[in-house]
């Protein structure tokens, strides 16, 4: 599901022109998936790490929570496949409104780097999530505004907003 605040439906097109990238792959086998060992190999990713976000399972739930839910921004791109559970991703379009991404199981998406992004779990509470790097993980968030001056946010400005 891809919806635009005000909710109506956005074209998955949009999120594309944003630099947002979709796959549906299978969260049952992916250590045995091609198309996902195909994706690790082709954009680089050497480390992978598993998230369980569950009251009951993640220590500082509530703030981790909140946290997360502060728009902001990374240096480098954000890439999570959802294995178990589902969650939101919101992200800011080119007019600066929300878009609301529906993350199910099988679902990988990239966020590039610079773009404002928040994330928040749906009414099932729960989302486990491979979170993949290239390198060394970095889990820096730049909250908004003050990340508006980082060479992420320019970049990425330069290369979807303005173009």
């Amino acid at each position: 599901m891809r919806r635009l605040s005000p909710n109506v439906s956005c074209p998955l097109q949009k999120l594309r022109d944003i630099g947002v990238i979709f796959w549906k792959l299978n969260a049952d086998n992916y250590e045995h998936d091609d198309q996902y060992q195909t994706i690790r190999r082709v954009r680089g990713y050497s480390y992978e790490d598993l998230v369980d976000i569950h009251a009951d399972r993640l220590p500082g739930y509530e703030e981790k929570i909140k946290s997360f839910y502060l728009e902001h921004i990374h240096d480098d791109e954000e890439i999570r496949f959802v294995v178990d559970g589902s969650g939101y991703f919101d992200v800011r379009d080119a007019d600066d409104r929300w878009i609301r991404i529906k993350c199910l199981k099988g679902d990988m998406i990239v966020l590039p780097a610079g773009i404002y992004h928040r994330f928040t779990l749906d009414t099932k509470n729960y989302i486990k999530a491979l979170r993949l790097f290239t390198g060394e993980p970095v889990w820096v968030p730049y909250n908004r505004p003050e990340c508006d001056s980082r060479p992420a946010r320019a970049e990425y400005v330069g290369k979807f907003i303005a173009a």
